[in-house]
């Protein structure tokens, strides 16, 4: 087994030396956008509530859904107002590889402003299947979600996984999600992207699992780890948090596979700014409502 220390996700793999998500000496110096194109998910996590709003401030969430053709202005604007942009992101409202919104929006940009960073932040569901498109379209930077790596446990955390137009709950989607996210994670590595996995801290259910989950997605291919605290929402509402000892621990248990990137400030799905400053021009950006979100 080789072994890692916890870095803080200081020295960012090359090439994302100014990516605020994937280094620490990173975070408070270079801006992030957040383009909430995505519709639907394919997936239910038991703790995921997503929903349109202008004061929450987590994943999930965002003010107003904007159509992918809307993206280049709406990054033109963001350079405008923060001038520290170098990153384009897209994590939601819904998963951005469960339609084709992400990619087309991502496309674009990149045709207007290719100097900026493309990421994506996906359960990795699809990834496989779409991991050469992902890759061409000029995505540098991509987190996947990964909460188990056992079925039991990935069971008692995502309600159903939507394949093939079969909603399939219990062990059997939950193999089906695991085994989707291990392809996807080694067919990007494959193709030279950078692969951060982000997991959901869920005392009870995962807290003696993030080893595990660590060792398996290193295996992947996977260059860091990020762990991030359960928010008590949704079937989860009554659950409680991780408290700063077991976020230490979970981090501490990730750390003996993959370096762990601490600074996640759990974005909304519409933010923009340099994380960790308190500023955020998201509201600015975004001027119209558009289509429910749905899980279709």
């Amino acid at each position: 087994m080789s072994t890692c220390v916890k870095n803080n996700g200081g020295t960012p793999p090359a090439g994302l030396e100014l990516h605020p998500c994937f280094g620490g000496e990173a975070h408070n110096r270079f801006a992030r956008i957040h383009l909430p194109v995505s519709p639907a998910c394919n997936i239910q996590c038991r703790f995921c509530k997503r929903g349109f709003n202008k004061w929450e401030v987590r994943p999930g969430v965002a003010a107003f859904l904007v159509k992918p053709e809307e993206a280049v202005r709406i990054v033109g604007r963001a350079r405008h107002v923060c001038p520290e942009l170098t990153v384009v992101g897209i994590a939601g409202p819904g998963d951005p590889l469960a339609t084709d919104h992400a990619l087309t929006a991502l496309r674009l940009v990149h045709a207007r402003f290719p100097d900026l960073i493309l990421c994506l932040s996906t359960n990795g569901l699809n990834l496989a299947k779409k991991a050469k498109e992902v890759a061409a379209i000029g995505v540098k930077a991509l987190t996947v979600t990964v909460n188990a790596a056992n079925s039991k446990i990935l069971a008692r955390i995502c309600a159903y996984v939507r394949q093939d137009g079969l909603d399939l709950t219990g062990e059997e989607g939950a193999r089906r999600l695991i085994a989707a996210q291990l392809a996807g994670i080694k067919s990007m590595v494959r193709l030279g992207v950078v692969v951060k996995i982000n997991t959901v801290l869920i005392p009870g259910i995962n807290d003696r699992h993030i080893e595990e989950i660590a060792r398996s997605v290193s295996r992947a291919g996977a260059s860091m780890i990020n762990v991030i605290p359960l928010i008590p929402q949704f079937e989860m509402a009554r659950m409680k948090p991780p408290t700063a000892a077991d976020l230490q621990k979970a981090q501490d248990d990730a750390a003996a596979f993959l370096p762990v990137f601490t600074h996640c400030r759990q974005c909304r799905a519409d933010a923009c700014g340099v994380p960790g400053t308190g500023k955020d021009y998201g509201l600015e950006l975004y001027g119209r409502v558009a289509p429910t979100f749905s899980h279709g």
